[in-house]
Parts: structure tokens; sequence; C-alpha cells
């Protein structure tokens, strides 16, 4: 019998200590998470500790059925430390939300079952670092109403609506290095008046629509370095969403490579299409001009026993005797016959990282879109001015080339 009492009072004092520490580590469904203006959390007891006001770090999971985290403080890091916020996907629930706000860190957070995962409306120089962002019925992130100059790097956004969609002039962002897969209608979307965005560096795959979506006058945009795999689109672009620039993506075994619809002087460089079929509209420029070339194509049947601009001198030269042809108003002129490999640095895409790709920065140094030395790809970081940072981005690769 005593035995019995004593694990009684072992039992219960067990069950005291599991729901001191459930009170501590998690927000009772139904509460929403404010960090105030004036550096204050509301209600003080959620589980984030504020180091300065500055830095806010969970301490436990956060559960909710409306939104999870308001941050209405600037100049401030979110920090989950690997713990979550979890919705019941209640309409329209935010897993953490951001208005107005600026100088705004969200990182190492595990963000799922919202409507939206991450949104930043009229939101301009933050950060969403390192998070993952799943099962969010609508977009995992959204960046609307002119949300600017956002670093979106390093998450993994999977079984969302949308991936990330960025909305109504959110300009001059940059997405890099993200892993966006198996997401129920497009990987990345851009819409209405989005223009000077990187996408650069994710991959993008098993979306069940559009890998790269660009739609409503999404103009001027940059899409580098992808791996575009395994959608039904790979990038379509519709609805007059023109003069944007894609090079050295890896774009393979979609059931549409690329869909240009109403849009033009598009142009498409050192890219791999690889098992795609196509559907084009034009006119749009599909290669760099001779040496550097176009694309490579795995349909192209072409020989490569010629070389020179016009494709007539005696000996091979890695580009395609025969243009690729798509259309009347679209063909390749100078097809790869060998898969790009790319060169970050190589701005002039001569093979090599020189004096040639400094001097073409420098040349530009301090323009801005509109101005008459205005390059687009001579703002390496995409941030809408070239400066120092992109000349340092060309110097960190000089001397390199390829082997």
């Amino acid at each position: 019998m005593n035995r019995v009492l004593v694990g009684l009072l072992l039992a219960t004092l067990l069950l005291g200590l599991l729901a001191s520490a459930f009170s501590i580590h998690a927000v009772n469904a139904g509460g929403t998470v404010y960090i105030r203006a004036d550096g204050s959390i509301d209600p003080p007891t959620a589980p984030i500790s504020a180091k300065e006001n500055v830095t806010y770090i969970l301490t436990g999971n956060i559960a909710s059925d409306s939104d999870g985290i308001v941050v209405e403080k600037d100049d401030i890091a979110v920090d989950g430390s690997g713990f979550a916020v979890e919705g019941t996907l209640a309409y329209p629930s935010h897993g953490i939300f951001l208005d107005g706000r600026s100088n705004v860190t969200v990182k190492n957070t595990s963000i799922k079952n919202f409507y939206q995962g991450i949104v930043l409306n009229s939101s301009s120089n933050n950060r969403i670092n390192g998070n993952n962002i799943t099962y969010n019925s609508n977009y995992g992130i959204w960046l609307n109403d002119s949300s600017k100059h956002n670093s979106i790097s390093g998450n993994n956004i999977t079984n969302n609506s949308d991936g990330i969609r960025l909305e109504y002039s959110s300009n001059y962002n940059s997405i890099d290095g993200n892993n966006i897969t198996d997401n129920g209608d497009c990987g990345i979307r851009l819409s209405r008046s989005s223009d000077y965005n990187s996408i650069s560096g994710n991959n993008i795959t098993g979306s069940g629509s559009y890998g790269v979506d660009f739609e409503f006058s999404s103009n001027c945009n940059s899409i580098g370095g992808n791996n575009i795999i395994d959608n039904i689109f790979g990038v379509f672009l519709g609805r007059s969403s023109n003069t944007n620039r894609m090079t050295e993506n890896n774009i393979t075994n979609n059931v549409r490579g690329v869909y240009l619809y109403d849009s033009s002087n598009n142009t498409f460089c050192h890219n791999n299409f690889v098992n795609n079929t196509y559907v084009v509209s034009g006119p749009n420029f599909w290669d760099n001009g001779y040496p550097s070339g176009g694309n490579y194509w795995s349909n192209y049947g072409g020989f490569d026993v010629r070389s020179g601009p016009y494709q007539n001198v005696t000996g091979s030269d890695g580009i395609g005797d025969t243009p690729l042809v798509l259309d009347g108003n679209n063909r390749d002129h100078y097809p790869l016959m060998k898969p790009w490999f790319s060169l970050f640095g190589d701005v002039n895409s001569d093979g090599k990282v020189d004096m040639r790709d400094v001097g073409f920065v420098a040349r530009r140094f301090m323009s801005v879109p509109g101005d008459p030395l205005w390059d687009a790809t001579a703002d390496i970081s995409v941030d809408g001015k070239i400066d120092m940072k992109d000349i340092s981005l060309v110097a960190r690769r000089f001397g390199e080339h390829y082997i």
C-alpha cells in the first residue's frame, strides 16, 4: 500500500511538472502575440525572451487560431530558435505579420498551418532567413503593397498553395537560396507590376502548376542559377511581363519548360533546357551573341563542325552550326552543345572573371534604373543601384575561370 501511495504521489508530481513545462513552452490556442512598438511583449506570459528590446527569442512553441506573432516595432530580430508558430488554418490568419515595418529579421522559426505563413505589407528592408514554412493554405510568404528591398533567403518553403508571392509593386527584393518544393499551385509568383526583383540559387520543384510565374506587367526581373524541375510550367511569363532576364538556370523535366503569353523582349541565355516542351510568343531573345552563346537544349539535333559569328569557319567551337528555332519570332542563334556551367561574377559571360568584368561594373558606378548608364547586369546585388557592393562581389571572384 505504501508503494502504491508513493507511486501515486510521484505520478501526481510528474503530471504537475509536465503541466508547468507546457505552460512555459506554449501559448493556448486563440491568442495572438504582439511585439509592441515600445518593445513590450503582449501578453507578457508569451514564450518570448527579449534582449534589450532588440532581439526576441522564442523559448517555446506558440499556438493560435488567429494570427501568431504581430510585429509592431522596427529594427529588431525575431529568432524562433527552432520553435514553432502553429495555427489552425483559420481564415485569414497569418503566422508572422509585418505591416509598415522596416529592418526586421525573422529567422529560425517553424511556421505552419496558417492561412498565410509570413506577410510583409508595405514593409521594406527586412530579412526572412532560415525558416521552415509549411502547410499554409494560401501563401507561404507574401510581400504586398510596395514591399521593397527585402531579402528572403535560406528558407524551406513546402506544401503551401503558393510558396512565395510578390504583389502590387513589390520591387527590388531578393529571393535567394531557398528550397521551394511541392507547393500546390506555384513556387514563386510575381504579380501586378513587381519589378527589379532577383530570384537566384533556389530549388523550385514539384509545383502543382507553375515553378516561376510572372503576370500582370511584372518587368525587368532577374532569374538566375535556379533549379526549376518537375513542375507543370517551369517558367510562365504572361500578361505583358516584359524585359525579364533568365540566365544559368537548370530547367528540367517540366511539362512546359517555358510558356510565354503576351510577353516580349525577355532574354534567355546560358540556361539548360532538358526534357521539356515549349510554348512561346514574341519576340524574345534566346542567346547572348557570339562567342558567349545561347542555351543548351536536350532536343537540339544539330552538329558542331564550324565556328565563327556566322558559323562558316572550319572547326568546332561548342556552339551548334544551325539555330534552334522555336517559332518565327524566337530562335536561339547559338545553341550550346554541352550544358552550361555558371561562374558567378562573370558579368560579360566570357568564362572568366577579370578586369573586363570589374570595368563593366565600374563604368556604371552610381547609376540607377532610368539613368543612361544603367545596366541591370552590373547590379549584381540586385538592390536597384550599382555601387561598391557590386564591385566587391566581382572582386571576390577575381581570377576564377572555367577549367
